[in-house]
Parts: structure tokens; C-alpha cells; sequence
């Protein structure tokens, strides 16, 4: 008692063993318990109301149900008392609040996922960014969207996206290639921002990713997790995280509570950067300023930039208080040092994939060769010029099952100016064949291409070959009109989509390998870890290594 009046004050000389124990709600008759929980079935299937108007339905039960006996109704504070102890205290949506009730009424199970180590769920999330921006081409007010990937076990932002008006299932899968991917340090970046991470020193992750890497940890996930949105319910993702060997686990419908932490990383990035950026718009219409758009400054490339290398400097070093792990509820770390701890209890396994990886997450198209024009992907031909394809025309694959006979061909719908096919264990690269020869045609993307087929009908034309449709093109995108010209010429909607193209169509090119064949076509994992001898000295001890083909 000495101890806990120290600790406690006078509390702590309570002593259970002397207090009388709860006696319950002596006014709390059969019949008013029966009139709270009809009550209380009630309120799940209405709209949300107040405890005052539940108290009245109690009484109107217990009138219309109980007219032949005296029963008398317990006070307003009494019920409310009961219907927190039966019911808990409330608060939340009305349609979260009766998806859960009808699972506890379905005796459905409630699987929790215990998260141990880095990389073992990883949640994936999509939210208008709040600020304003300008397009890299017409410096037009536009807004992006932010899609992150948070890891649940060190709460690392490990990748994002910028994209303009919506994302699609193809940078979805480019996120997560990102997340297997190192982050290349930046011009502007000092040597705090390199790789600090004990277990792996920085010269070897650079020599094995070929550049110098920045502080923000990558590994394989092994799960992600994420709402039901069409772009994570897609065909398109669902076979990019089966190509990774990753398995998917989406969230419950109805249960934010179940990538809570993805969602407070956005309220996160919101109060401690956003809200201090010209153009920040607000999360609501009433709180939004005089003039947003014509106070947006930062630029879709500046704001990417700004955002990397916010995640890298304070995300990555903040304290997280209400994270804090199991293992030290009480003491003072940050996504850095949870996954430097990782690092030192299990070793870091090291898996960068190889470059042709962006191929293989590309939609993928069953088609035949023919003999003149090659290959026709959503309405156009590529390849007809392409000697690569001299040995195939007009034969049949070996592919059997369904696509029996056919070819694949892999297409990125940010780019739409050529496709790409695997022959011999190589890819290769086959263009449109409406491009001219040495000019350059600006990139457009699938949404053009359907545009570019309705303008060409639309005037009577019935080209014999994709070069009569180069003129429609150009005349869609304004290649022809001097940059300078363009904000007269074109509408808003029309500047807003050509500048989504155009950002589509550069993170395309930034997402695609090098021309150069690669050297090493494997994929390996490599686990040590650094241990401290009795002598004081760390050495590393090789745990093994995997390889298997790409």
C-alpha cells in the first residue's frame, strides 16, 4: 500500500477487498431490459438519433407492450448509464456501426493480423491531394491524387504517386514495383538523407542497386491491404501482385478501422506539411479560401519533389507516440529506428528486381502476328516495319490453354506510341506504325487513342494504314501549335487532359528500363545480420542466400 500511495496518491489505499462491489440498476426491471434492446435493433436499422429520442422509443415500448402491468421507466441518466455499459459508448457512423453488428450477428470470425516485421503487410491508399497545383505544361491549377504505401510494421511511407485527376491500375502496379525498388538519392540531398540502416552498409546497397540509395527502407511485401476501389479490384492489380508473389487481403467493407494507420499517415502528411503550402484548399468547401487556384505555386514535378523529400527528412525521423511497439510501449522511436531494430533482430533480406520487371507488370494483350502489319493492339498496329518480328509472321506460338497459338504483347496505357513483346528471352520494343520516320510524335495516352478513332469516323475517313491517322492526332494534341499559343487556343478540360498525358506519359519513361540489356538476369536474396563479439568487435555473420531465374 506504501508503494502504490507513492505512486497513485490516495487512490492507491483503495483495496478491492474492502469496496463493495457493483450492485447493478435496481430500477432495471425485465421489462425496460427487454424495451432497450428492441430499442436498440431499432436505432441500427434508422437513421442515426439522439439518446433523448431513444428514450422515448423505450417508452413507447413499454406502454404499448406492457399497458396491463405497472411499469416504471428508469430516469434519462440511468439509461444512458446502461446503454454504455451494454452498448458502449457510440460515436461512430451509422452504416460502420451496423456492418458490425450484423458480422457479431453472423457469428462471423474476426481474424486480427498480428504484425511482426517489416514488409509483412503493407496497406495501399488513395486520397485527393488537398493542394492546388500546376501542370508541367500550361501552369493550369489542377488537382492530383496521392496514393501511398504505408508499411504496418515500422508505419514507412516506403512509396507514393502523384497522379493527375485519378490514378489508374497501371500505376497502382508501378507503386508497388516502387516498393521493391531502392530510393535513389537526389541532387539536392545531403549525406544525412543515405542509407543509415545498421546490418547493411550503404557502399554495398549502393554497388548491388547501382546507385547511391536514400534512407527509406524497401523490401518484398508479402500482403497488402487496401479498400475496395475499382483500381485495387482490378484484373490489372490483382495479376501484378500474383506476378510479385504477393498476396492480397482487402479490407472489410464498412471497417475503415482496418488500415486506420494509412489513414492517419494522410492526416498526418496533411497537418504537418500541406496545410502550410500556397494552394491549400482544405478538406471541406466551407473552410476553403478566397482563392485557392490562384494561389496554387507548386508544380506537379515540384510537388513530387517536395513530398520525397519531406518523407525521407521528417517522416522517416518522427516520433511516433501513439505507435510506440509492444516490445517498448514507452520509449521514443521513429519508422528509422523500428526498422533498424527489425534490421538487427531478424536481418535484412535484400531483393532488387531486375529492370524487365516493368514489363511483366504491364497489361498484357493475346494476339496474332500477321504477315503485313504486325500487331493490332486496341485498334492499332504496331511492329509493321519491325524485323524482330520477320521469323513470327504469320506463324503460331507455342502458347496452348485459352490464348492458344497467340502471341502476348505487353502495352502501357500512359504511352501509347509502342508496345512491347518478349521473343527469345529478350524484349523488345515495336512502334506505332502511324509514327513518321525521324519526327518526333508527342505521347498519348489509351484515352486518346479512342478519340483519335471517333475524330477519324467522325470525318468519313477509312485509312488503309495507321499513318492516315497521324493528322488526327496531331491535331487533337496541338503538336503542330507553338507552346506559347496553347493557353488560347484550347479549353480547360482539354488543357487539363493533354497535361495528364503529358505526366502519365514522363512517369512511363521514368518507370521504363534503360534500352541496354541487363547483365544479371536473376534475382536474389542475400540475409546477414552484424553481431558484437566478446572482444567488442561487430562482425557479419551470412545467414544464406536464394536465387531464382527472372
Amino acid at each position: 500500500m506504501a508503494g502504490q500511495h507513492a505512486e497513485r496518491g490516495l487512490a492507491g489505499l483503495a483495496d478491492g477487498r474492502w469496496t463493495r462491489g457493483l450492485s447493478g440498476h435496481a430500477s432495471l426491471t425485465p421489462e425496460v431490459e427487454a424495451a432497450i434492446v428492441a430499442v436498440h435493433a431499432e436505432s441500427l436499422h434508422r437513421s442515426r438519433m439522439s439518446m433523448k429520442s431513444k428514450e422515448r422509443l423505450i417508452h413507447q415500448y413499454v406502454r404499448e407492450r406492457f399497458s396491463d402491468c405497472e411499469v416504471r421507466v428508469p430516469h434519462y441518466t440511468t439509461l444512458i448509464k446502461v446503454w454504455r455499459e451494454w452498448f458502449g459508448p457510440g460515436g461512430g457512423r451509422q452504416r460502420y456501426v451496423r456492418s458490425a453488428a450484423a458480422a457479431a450477428a453472423a457469428w462471423m470470425p474476426e481474424t486480427t493480423v498480428h504484425v511482426s516485421r517489416p514488409g509483412q503487410v503493407v496497406v495501399l491508399d488513395t486520397t485527393p491531394l488537398p493542394v492546388k497545383v500546376l501542370d508541367d505544361v500550361f501552369a493550369e491549377p489542377i488537382t492530383v491524387h496521392l496514393t501511398i504505401a504505408l508499411d504496418a510494421c515500422t508505419h514507412s511511407v516506403v512509396a507514393f504517386r502523384l497522379t493527375p485527376v485519378a490514378e489508374s491500375a497501371v500505376e497502382v502496379a508501378m507503386l508497388l514495383r516502387d516498393v521493391l525498388l531502392p530510393l535513389p538519392m537526389r541532387p539536392d540531398w545531403g549525406p544525412e538523407t543515405e542509407w543509415p540502416y545498421p546490418g547493411a552498409p550503404a557502399a554495398l546497397v549502393a554497388e548491388l542497386a547501382g546507385h547511391p540509395v536514400a534512407g527509406l527502407p524497401f523490401f518484398a511485401p508479402e500482403t497488402v491491404t487496401s479498400d475496395h476501389g475499382a483500381v485495387y479490384k482490378s484484373h490489372q492489380f490483382v495479376q501484378a501482385a500474383a506476378t510479385l508473389g504477393i498476396d492480397l487481403l482487402p479490407a472489410r467493407a464498412m471497417r475503415p478501422p482496418d488500415k486506420a494507420a494509412c489513414e492517419r499517415a494522410f492526416a498526418g502528411i496533411q497537418s504537418l506539411l500541406l496545410e502550410l503550402l500556397l494552394g491549400y484548399r482544405g478538406i471541406d468547401v466551407a473552410d476553403r479560401g478566397a482563392d485557392p487556384e490562384g494561389d496554387a505555386t507548386w508544380t506537379l514535378s515540384d510537388m513530387e519533389h517536395l513530398l520525397a523529400t519531406w518523407i525521407v527528412k521528417v517522416w522517416q525521423n518522427r516520433r511516433l507516440d501513439q505507435y510506440a511497439p509492444a516490445w517498448d510501449p514507452s520509449g521514443r522511436h521513429s519508422p528509422n529506428t523500428l526498422f533498424a531494430a527489425a534490421a538487427a533482430r531478424d536481418g535484412i533480406c535484400l531483393e532488387i528486381p531486375p529492370p524487365e520487371l516493368y514489363y511483366e507488370l504491364l497489361p498484357v494483350h493475346f494476339v496474332r502476328i500477321d504477315t503485313r502489319r504486325g500487331v493490332k493492339i486496341s485498334g492499332l498496329w504496331y511492329g509493321a516495319h519491325s524485323p524482330i518480328l520477320e521469323p513470327h509472321r504469320g506463324r503460331l506460338s507455342s502458347r496452348g490453354d485459352r490464348h492458344a497459338g497467340k502471341w502476348a504483347v505487353h502495352r502501357d496505357p500512359r504511352d501509347c506510341r509502342q508496345v512491347f513483346i518478349e521473343l527469345d528471352g529478350a524484349w523488345h520494343e515495336l512502334p506505332w506504325n502511324g509514327l513518321p520516320h525521324g519526327q518526333e510524335v508527342p505521347a498519348f495516352s489509351d484515352a486518346r487513342v479512342g478519340d483519335v478513332l471517333r475524330q477519324a469516323a467522325k470525318a468519313g475517313l477509312k485509312p488503309r494504314s495507321d499513318a492516315e491517322l497521324l493528322p488526327v492526332l496531331l491535331d487533337l494534341v496541338a503538336a503542330k501549335t507553338p507552346v506559347d499559343a496553347w493557353p488560347t487556343q484550347m479549353t480547360r478540360q482539354q488543357k487539363t487532359d493533354r497535361a495528364r498525358e503529358l505526366a502519365r506519359a514522363r512517369a512511363a519513361a521514368l518507370d521504363r528500363p534503360a534500352p541496354e540489356p541487363c547483365s544479371v538476369r536473376c534475382r536474389s536474396r542475400v540475409w546477414w545480420r552484424w553481431e558484437t563479439g566478446p572482444d567488442g568487435r561487430s562482425s557479419r555473420v551470412d545467414l544464406g542466400s536464394r536465387r531464382r531465374s527472372a
